[in-house]
C-alpha cells in the first residue's frame, strides 16, 4: 500500500507501526476467515465475522489519518485527525478483544495485535506532542 507522502513520514515509527498494524490486521483476518465464514448449524453466520473485517477497515485508516495531520497547517483541522487516530485505534483494540472469543484458532494471534496497538498508542502520545 502506496499513500502520497513525504519521505520523512514513511519513516516515523508511527507510520511504520500503523503500516504493520494493518499488515498484521489483514493476515488475522485472512485466517480467521477461513474458520468463521462457514454457516452455523441453525444456518445463522457467525457474528465475529463482521469484528475481522472491521479490523482491516480501521487498520487501513490508520496511516492516512497520519498523513492528513502532519499534512494540515491549522491546529483544529489537525486535531480532527489526531481525535479520528484516537477513535480508530480504540475501535481497532475493542474489535481485536472481541474477536479473542469468537471459535476460531486464530484468535491466539489477537493478543499480538493488541500488543502491537499499545505500541502504537505509545508512539501515538510522543508523536502528538511533536506536532
Amino acid at each position: 500500500m502506496s499513500y502520497n507522502h513525504s519521505p520523512y513520514l514513511s519513516d516515523t515509527p508511527l507510520y511504520k507501526k500503523a503500516m504493520e498494524i494493518f499488515a498484521l490486521s489483514q493476515s488475522i483476518s485472512t485466517y480467521l476467515n477461513h474458520d468463521l465464514s462457514e454457516l452455523k448449524e441453525d444456518g445463522s453466520e457467525d457474528q465475529h465475522i463482521y469484528f475481522s473485517g472491521d479490523i482491516v477497515q480501521q487498520s487501513v485508516s490508520l496511516a492516512p489519518e497520519i498523513a492528513n495531520a502532519e499534512r494540515e497547517r491549522y491546529s483544529d483541522r489537525k486535531h480532527k485527525h489526531i481525535d479520528a487516530l484516537k477513535r480508530l485505534t480504540n475501535r481497532l483494540y475493542k474489535n481485536a478483544y472481541r474477536l479473542e472469543h469468537s471459535n476460531s484458532n486464530g484468535k491466539d494471534f489477537l493478543p499480538i495485535l493488541r500488543s502491537e496497538l499499545r505500541k502504537f498508542k505509545k508512539l501515538q502520545r510522543t508523536w502528538m506532542l511533536s506536532l
